[in-house]
């Protein structure tokens, strides 16, 4: 089942367990994928997106979907 709920930045930094300032840098420095949707200035991700890169992220061999490498 595919996920296709939008997440700001706020979401994505709770996913992952940092600052939203530190989701914001990632997306400066290139480390966050493009935006699925921009809507008035202000950037959206497909939850399944995020996923998706943070399974793919270095370093994150045998996580899911916490950031404190538990599995669920």
């Amino acid at each position: 089942m595919t996920d296709h709920r939008l997440w700001s930045y706020k979401e994505i930094a709770a996913h992952i367990g940092v600052q939203t300032d530190t989701v914001r840098s990632y997306r400066k420095h290139g480390l966050l994928p493009a935006p699925d949707l921009v809507e008035n200035g202000k950037p959206f991700w497909y939850a399944d997106t995020v996923r998706a890169w943070v399974a793919s992220r270095p370093g994150n061999r045998g996580r899911r979907d916490d950031p404190r490498g538990r599995s669920r």
